[in-house]
C-alpha cells in the first residue's frame, strides 16, 4: 500500500487538506498528516484538527508522496527550513509531490516548477520558470498541482491516478457518483 504525508500548520485550507486526504484514504492510500508545530493545527476557518503526527518525528523514507494543501499556512511551511529540507528530500528522489492553491508557490520559489507544467491559485502565479496552466489539475511527471479549493476533487484524483493506477481511481469517482 502507497503511503502519503501530509504537511499541515495553523490556516491550512480545510477543503483542500480534509477532502484530499478523504479521497486518498478512499482510494485504499495510508495518508498520515504530520503537523508542523508539532501540535494541533487549527485551519481558517476554524476547524481545528488533533492527534496531528509530529513534524519533528516525520522520516520522508518512509511515505510514497507528500502533500501540501494551501492557505494562508503556505508562508510558515514556506519559510521553515525544515519543511523545505523535506519538500527538496521528496522532489530530489523523484518521489511524488501534490500541492494545491497556494501550495505551489512554495515549489516555485523555491525553483522546482522551472520546466514544468503547473498550475496554482491564479492571483499568486509568478514567474516561476515553467508553464502555467489555468486548468484546475497539472501532472507533470511526478509533480501534481492544484488551482483552488474548488480544485480538490481533480486534484485527489490526479494523486490517486499517479499513486494508485486509473482502474483505483475510477472505482472511487464511481463511488462517489462523480462524473
Amino acid at each position: 500500500m502507497k503511503k502519503v504525508c501530509m504537511l499541515i500548520t495553523d490556516g491550512f485550507e480545510e477543503i483542500e487538506a480534509v477532502g484530499t486526504f478523504a479521497l486518498l484514504r478512499r482510494g485504499g492510500l495510508a495518508v498520515e498528516v504530520y503537523s508542523l508545530l508539532d501540535q494541533d493545527a487549527t485551519g481558517r476557518f476554524g476547524l481545528t484538527c488533533t492527534r496531528l503526527h509530529p513534524f519533528s518525528a516525520l522520516k520522508a523514507d518512509a511515505y510514497d508522496a507528500l502533500v501540501l494543501p494551501g492557505g494562508p499556512e503556505y508562508k510558515a511551511i514556506e519559510a521553515s527550513p525544515k519543511a523545505q529540507a523535506l519538500i527538496k528530500t521528496f522532489m530530489d528522489n523523484n518521489k511524488v509531490v501534490g500541492a494545491i492553491c497556494a501550495g505551489p508557490t512554495i515549489l516555485g520559489r523555491a525553483g522546482y516548477l522551472k520546466g514544468k507544467n503547473y498550475t496554482c491559485f491564479t492571483a499568486m502565479n509568478e514567474d516561476f520558470g515553467g508553464t502555467y496552466h489555468d486548468d484546475y489539475a497539472v501532472t507533470d511527471g511526478n509533480l501534481v498541482t492544484g488551482k483552488s479549493a474548488a480544485a480538490t476533487l481533480e486534484f485527489s484524483f490526479a494523486l490517486l491516478e499517479l499513486l494508485a493506477g486509473k482502474d483505483t481511481t475510477d472505482k472511487t469517482k464511481k463511488e462517489i457518483y462523480y462524473k
